[in-house]
């Protein structure tokens, strides 16, 4: 009788510890993990997966004016567009090339561009001219343009160039500076037409140039150059510059600021990549030889890497500068008046060095 009692009782434990293991309230093993959503973007209770800085960018469409045609000076340009930097900060961007009837300061003053690149002696007199226009960085930290005449030739100075045939760009800003600070009233000024048969007829004769282009072009035609720097004459203004107006800037700071950004971005890229991108750009201009496009990425180094980018980094600008700039163009009656520089630029969104 016992025995039997001590078998129903054993009986009766097992069916009560199978129903616990039954009810998942005993076990020691971890539960299992809930079954996943099947589509968890459209579960309202569902948490985002995606971390804030991996939340997708919102795009935005945009123009940029180029300076002139598709060169080397816009390396980081084409190297933030191929290599999705632009997209990557936002931007549907459009890129349109400049040329001679193309003036990247009129469209972006009219609003049918958000971004321009010019010289920085044209923003100051767009200034003069009541476009109130905001530089946020300079591409290249000093100019290329020069003088370039046939290696025989004895002009080893500005004041050389007096008695002398000099093909020259109407209107040109730098040479309105030169003839007054050097007297060039001896200068016989013939128009510069972007062709060189005139001046290699005459090797006697001097015309405009960029250091980063023309001896090149010399070179091929088996003519031997030397050059004479603009900048040597006193006159240096940054020469490439990213440029929007005062409007836009107010009411998009976000925008400008990302867009500096990835054009930072494109050109340090562009200094390790220019080989892919100058194809890139060769592309987008075929009028020019691939060979010059890379002369001219080499070429141009110093002038975008060097000087004051070398120590504060890509972009980087100074108000002495740009007031020493102002106040040359006001000394040579092409502004009304002088003006204070942090009035057209400045560099609050540069990124840091």
């Amino acid at each position: 009788m016992g025995k039997r009692m001590k078998l129903g009782g054993l009986v009766l434990s097992l069916c009560m510890m199978i129903v616990l293991a039954a009810c998942g309230g005993g076990g020691n093993e971890p539960a299992a993990a809930p079954p996943e959503s099947p589509n968890p973007t459209t579960s309202a209770s569902a948490e985002p997966s995606a971390t804030p800085s991996e939340a997708p960018v919102e795009t935005r469409k945009a123009k940029l004016v180029l300076n002139w045609f598709p060169k080397a000076q816009h390396g980081g340009v084409y190297a933030a567009q191929e290599q999705g930097i632009f997209a990557k900060h936002g931007f549907d961007l459009t890129i349109e090339p400049g040329g001679p009837q193309v003036s990247a300061v009129q469209i972006v003053a009219s609003g049918n561009a958000e971004f321009g690149l010019a010289h920085a002696d044209q923003i100051v007199i767009a200034k003069n001219q009541g476009i109130d226009l905001v530089v946020v960085a300079a591409a290249l930290q000093g100019s290329p343009q020069a003088f370039m005449v046939q290696e025989n030739a004895a002009v080893e100075k500005f004041e050389d160039l007096n008695g002398r045939t000099v093909f020259i760009q109407p209107g040109i800003t730098y040479w309105d500076y030169l003839k007054k600070q050097y007297d060039l009233s001896g200068v016989k000024e013939m128009t510069y037409t972007g062709q060189h048969v005139n001046f290699l007829a005459d090797p006697e004769s001097v015309t405009q140039a960029f250091v980063t282009s023309e001896p090149f072009f010399m070179e091929k035609e088996g003519v031997k150059v030397k050059t004479l720097l603009v900048s040597e004459s006193g006159y240096n203004p940054y020469n490439v510059v990213l440029f929007v107006t005062k409007d836009y800037l107010d009411q998009n700071k976000e925008a400008v600021a990302s867009f500096v950004q990835a054009f930072s971005e494109g050109w340090m890229s562009y200094k390790d990549t220019s080989a892919e991108v100058n194809e890139a750009i060769h592309a987008a201009n075929p009028n020019i030889a691939l060979d010059a496009i890379q002369f001219e990425d080499e070429a141009q180094r110093e002038f975008v890497y060097g000087g004051d980018a070398s120590e504060h980094g890509f972009g980087y600008m100074t108000e002495e500068r740009w007031q020493t700039l102002i106040d040359q163009l006001a000394e040579i009656g092409l502004l009304e008046e002088a003006f204070a520089a942090n009035e057209i630029f400045t560099t609050e969104f540069l990124p840091a060095p």
